[in-house]
């Protein structure tokens, strides 16, 4: 894949601060990505645990975002959909696409903690059943078909069904996502397989890609979207110390579950945990080097595991779009701020 990649910025609302303020943060990064050029924005629903993300209802944050905006797509990344009302997710996704005139992608998956499961009088054994029933009716709402008495979706969303994207850790999963039409979401981690603890996350996720673009329907443009962690200060002194609190955080997290984490100083944690984090030119040569993103059409940018503090996302994103994109052919899709509703 050779044309033009969309660039996206992802937050899963993570700084230490009040909801309020997270979510606040959350509008002004997203802002501050439009106005520099960024095709899309993702927030991340998570239930309960403010540690691991702070926001609930994404769809409602994101409209208050879409009256604040003009041209940046806003995006789900993702909605947890097997403990929604699948027809309600529609009705829903249908009136934020339609105030923000079209805007909407709609990211969905499994999800992974066990305990929301069960607060919501769930087994998360049956997450995979409950995503591919959920799933039927939000495209069945999508495509107008009728529901139990005769009703049909209000608004029409009609072109909703070619926006929705799913994530997956599997190669089963890219083929589930390629054979219905659906985009691809690859995360910016991914569990390592048992016989090869220390594989790249490209060495990894390029399967997952053979398997979505083998499975996908003929005619029907492929839609990969790779997360990534990526960090970028003015120097690269900068950007490792601001680095360290954050995948030490993450560090002390895997040792504390179990798990080995292969050396301890800055740069083998960043490693280890699939992190770009450094001065502009650092991070423009490590992202060269995965071989994963050249295969993608959207390449999406989240400052998580590092999680620096509100300001120096806002710099992040900046330097990512001025300086990191470019040089790697990624280019800005606007050159001017757009004007942004009060």
């Amino acid at each position: 894949m050779t044309e033009r990649k969309r660039l996206g910025f992802f937050t899963r609302l993570l700084e230490e601060a009040s909801p309020a303020d997270r979510y606040r943060f959350a509008t002004e990064q997203i802002l501050t990505a439009e106005r520099e050029g960024f095709d899309t924005a993702w927030v991340a629903q998570h239930h309960f645990r403010a540690a691991e993300g702070g926001l609930p209802s994404p769809l409602i944050l994101l409209a208050n975002v879409a009256a604040r905006t003009r041209t940046i797509r806003l995006g789900t990344g993702i909605i947890t959909l097997p403990l929604e009302n699948a027809l309600r997710v529609a009705e829903d996704a249908a009136v934020l696409d339609l105030i923000s005139g079209g805007r909407l992608e709609l990211g969905v998956g499994s999800g992974g903690t066990p305990s929301s499961f069960t607060a919501f009088g769930l087994d998360s054994i049956r997450r995979g059943e409950l995503l591919d029933a959920h799933l039927q009716v939000l495209r069945s709402a999508f495509a107008g078909k009728p529901f139990d008495g005769d009703d049909t979706l209000y608004p029409a969303a009609p072109t909703l069904a070619g926006r929705i994207w799913q994530a997956t850790f599997s190669i089963e999963g890219g083929r589930r996502a390629g054979l219905t039409g659906d985009g691809l979401m690859l995360s910016r981690t991914q569990p390592r397989p048992k016989d090869n603890p220390s594989a790249a996350l490209d060495e990894v996720q390029n399967p997952i890609i053979d398997a979505y673009l083998a499975a996908l329907p003929e005619g029907v443009a492929p839609r990969i979207l790779g997360s990534r962690s990526l960090f970028v200060a003015d120097s690269h002194s900068e950007a490792l110390q601001l680095a360290e609190k954050g995948l030490r955080r993450v560090r002390d997290h895997f040792i504390a579950t179990g798990h080995t984490v292969p050396g301890d100083s800055v740069e083998e944690l960043a490693t280890a945990f699939d992190t770009h984090a450094g001065s502009p030119d650092a991070v423009i040569a490590s992202l060269a080097a995965d071989t994963s993103l050249r295969r993608v059409t959207d390449v999406v940018f989240q400052v998580h595991s590092v999680d620096p503090g509100h300001e120096r996302t806002l710099r992040s994103i900046e330097l990512t779009a001025q300086k990191v994109a470019p040089a790697l052919g990624w280019g800005r899709s606007i050159q001017h701020s757009p004007k942004l509703v009060a």
